[in-house]
């Protein structure tokens, strides 16, 4: 393979962690459609989808960190934009009353699920740096999930590079999948928050 492959192949690969890293603060940002590319731009090398794999986990966990030291830190900051968006300090807060009183296999089942809801991990960071609770608790449980999802992103690629033939239909299949699995657990996360809900009205009647 040429030189200007190679660097272009390694180009694609810092754009995808670097976004990986930065989607915690912007969860706008495409991270799950560019590490797909990464994988797609480095398929030829047998090594590459699990040093990827390894670089995307440290991004995502070192992503993780960063919010939650922020949130801790800025308190002041943190309160002002959440006042500016109802809509954010009311997810942030259902997440810290889902977390109250959980065991730790089920708080890792909330930290888990929340890294495949679009959003979820802001929210979760920001819920865990502005509570009462000990932040540090939840970073294994940050890094368990982070390695989940960089494997999972990773193998989705990888596994289209070899379906297919073109690397444009299979970053559309990739891309495709990883949006419905999202919105799948989004609709199950909705679903149980919803027969939660039921569950409190009955209690109270």
């Amino acid at each position: 393979m040429g030189s200007p492959a190679l660097m272009t192949s390694s180009w694609f690969c810092v754009v995808a962690v670097l976004a990986v890293l930065g989607d915690a603060f912007l969860p706008f940002l495409p991270s799950g459609t560019l590490v797909i590319l990464a994988v797609l731009k480095t398929s030829h090398n047998a090594d590459a989808p699990f040093l990827l794999a390894a670089a995307v986990a440290t991004a995502s966990f070192l992503g993780d960190v960063l919010l939650l030291a922020v949130a801790r830190r800025g308190g002041r900051l943190l309160r002002r934009r959440l006042s500016r968006s109802p809509q954010l300090a009311a997810n942030v807060r259902r997440v810290q009353r889902s977390l109250e009183n959980r065991t730790s296999r089920a708080a890792a089942a909330v930290v888990i699920v929340a890294r495949f809801v679009p959003g979820g991990r802001t929210v979760l960071d920001l819920a865990i740096g502005h509570s009462v609770n000990r932040s540090r608790t939840f970073l294994h449980w940050c890094a368990v999930s982070a390695v989940v999802w960089a494997c999972y992103i990773v193998a989705l690629g990888w596994l289209d590079s070899h379906w297919f033939n073109t690397t444009w239909l299979s970053l559309a299949v990739s891309c495709a999948a990883a949006t419905a699995i999202s919105a799948a657990v989004a609709r199950l996360v909705r679903r149980s928050r919803q027969l939660a809900v039921v569950a409190q009205l009955d209690e109270a009647a």
